[in-house]
């Protein structure tokens, strides 16, 4: 049964790392034809952040073209389980959480009463709440709100969004720490030059808190991958609830102990893995404000 699966993504996985490799060595190309011009840094990343951004777009138009079975086809979300479920509930969690996370730290220091109150409801009770009520809810009590998102091939969909929702009230405590700890002077030399508001919290207030609040988003990141676990409580098969099923099967019995040390290998694997990329991007930093 494997055989034939490998036969048949050879291809497509040839061609995906072949675009990869490409992908890298492109932005490494940019980056030396843009080290003698001005500000080339910021120029050998912006275009190194284009080429990666195209890389999946160009993968899966090239892919779709090539591969045995004909194009590419999204499967049906009840199939979703295993490690690919962990890995996508992740990493939606940690793409949408952030911005939101963002969005209510700034909205609970915001001057307008109506902003800075609702974001402060918001994350004082999703923060009093376990993640497991919020899982529940999502499972149990949206479907009866909206029918439309009721059935098992929605489920996946409504555990990212729980996640999401629960992970973007603690992203925005501690972005509001961050922003706390900024000395005054920094906004009030800002004004004094006559930025404006959104100016000052775009290039320079925001960008030093998340630069020094990065050990603390990194951990929360981390807390979020390990939390998808949680999920094989309301019935989704993650890489938790398929070691399970795996050792319910006959041929598997007796072997529930080493199935729970593999898994706890992996999340130590990819949890280590985030880890080295925030001490990676701590040391490109100072991660401290400056006083002015």
């Amino acid at each position: 049964m494997l055989v034939p699966f490998l036969n048949q993504i050879k291809v497509a996985a040839a061609l995906f790392l072949a675009l990869a490799a490409a992908g890298y060595y492109a932005a490494r190309l940019v980056d030396q034809r843009l080290s003698t011009r001005e500000k080339p840094h910021q120029a050998s990343r912006r275009g190194a952040t284009w080429l990666w951004i195209a890389l999946p777009v160009v993968a899966f138009i090239l892919i779709a073209g090539v591969m045995p079975s004909g194009p590419l086809r999204f499967s049906d979300p009840q199939l979703w389980g295993g490690f690919l479920l962990t890995m996508m509930l992740t990493a939606v969690g940690i793409v949408a959480a952030f911005p939101i996370g963002v969005a209510l730290a700034l909205g609970r220091r915001s001057s307008l009463p109506i902003v800075s109150t609702f974001s402060t409801l918001y994350i004082e009770v999703v923060r009093g709440v376990p993640l497991v009520t919020v899982l529940f809810m999502s499972m149990l009590l949206v479907p009866f709100v909206l029918p439309s998102l009721a059935g098992p091939d929605t489920a996946p969909f409504r555990a990212m969004v729980a996640v999401t929702l629960f992970s973007a009230a603690y992203l925005a405590e501690n972005v509001r720490g961050g922003l706390q700890s900024l000395p005054p002077g920094q906004e009030e030399a800002a004004k004094a030059l006559g930025l404006a508001g959104w100016q000052i919290t775009l290039y320079i207030t925001l960008p030093q808190a998340l630069r020094a609040v990065i050990p603390a988003l990194v951990g929360q990141f981390i807390s979020l991958y390990k939390d998808t676990s949680l999920v094989a409580i309301v019935g989704l098969i993650d890489l938790t609830g398929i070691t399970k099923t795996v050792a319910a099967q006959t041929e598997f019995q007796g072997i529930l102990r080493e199935t729970y040390v593999f898994i706890s290998i992996i999340y130590f694997i990819f949890s280590y893995v985030i880890s080295i990329v925030s001490r990676r991007i701590e040391a490109s930093g100072s991660g401290a404000a400056r006083r002015i």
